[in-house]
């Protein structure tokens, strides 16, 4: 029986073949001197000052549903920026979550921090098209590829200079993980098969990584208690995504997770 994981990755495919007959692969590499510099994704999440935030740009889910019926990428972004994110995340997916690759690149152009290209990436052409759009860093995701086409993905990214932000759920992925050469390492508090979320699921794993690993605890983080309970264990950020994009105040759900002063109402 399919997941949903299964019928995304699946899609993902057909839509790379398509990609590609409009936009052959060579044509898109000639498009790379035009894209802009990068910026250092990982050093923006190993600031000195506690944990960081990487705030997700995110329309709609396969589980939630829409998130934000009026939404503005270039806006929510902004908002982040002005809210304290370190990074922000682009869901650049269509099919499932409404996303597109142009908010990314509108993004881009309209904030400081570093921007990851979130999406379910199987192919160096998506990673030629995620550095031609603009982007700093891509998620690469253990559970969707092979023991062969991990490293060879997570090499094509830092190649094109960006940065691989290596995400698992299964515990049966650590190993494979940090022998692909992944550092930056994203875990999933929600399996991506059944969508169940469990927050203890990033601190069940995290004694299995080495030291210089930067951990990225990602789905699931909804509160300031949350936050301070992954921080207190080591993880160096957090990827939140759903809890700011149904908050009625973005840049005030921000401030809390964060644990910063509340912006002055204007």
């Amino acid at each position: 029986m399919s997941t949903i994981l299964d019928k995304i990755v699946a899609r993902k495919r057909l839509e790379i073949a398509e990609s590609r007959r409009r936009l052959p692969e060579a044509d898109l590499e000639l498009r790379l001197r035009q894209a802009p510099p990068i910026r250092d994704f990982r050093a923006a999440l190993e600031q000195p000052a506690g944990i960081q935030v990487i705030a997700e740009v995110k329309k709609a889910s396969p589980s939630a549903g829409v998130l934000r019926a009026e939404f503005d990428p270039v806006a929510v972004a902004k908002t982040y920026e002005k809210h304290g994110a370190a990074c922000i995340s682009v869901l650049t997916d269509d099919s499932f979550f409404q996303g597109h690759l142009s908010h990314l690149t509108a993004i881009r152009s309209a904030v400081a921090p570093p921007v990851l290209r979130k999406d379910f990436i199987v192919d160096r052409y998506q990673l030629l098209e995620a550095r031609v759009a603009g982007a700093d860093a891509v998620l690469l995701i253990a559970e969707i590829l092979s023991d062969a086409d991990l490293p060879q993905l997570i090499r094509a990214t830092r190649e094109l200079g960006m940065a691989a932000l290596v995400e698992l759920y299964e515990a049966g992925n650590v190993d494979r993980v940090l022998a692909a050469g992944a550092r930056l390492i994203g875990i999933n508090n929600r399996d991506l098969r059944t969508f169940q979320t469990r927050l203890e699921h990033t601190l069940d794993l995290l004694p299995r990584f080495p030291h210089g690993s930067c951990i990225v605890s990602e789905s699931g983080i909804r509160s300031r208690e949350d936050v301070l309970r992954l921080e207190q264990a080591g993880v160096k950020a957090i990827l939140v995504g759903e809890t700011l994009m149904l908050a009625p105040d973005i840049g005030a759900k921000l401030d809390e997770l964060r644990g910063a002063p509340a912006s002055p109402k204007r």
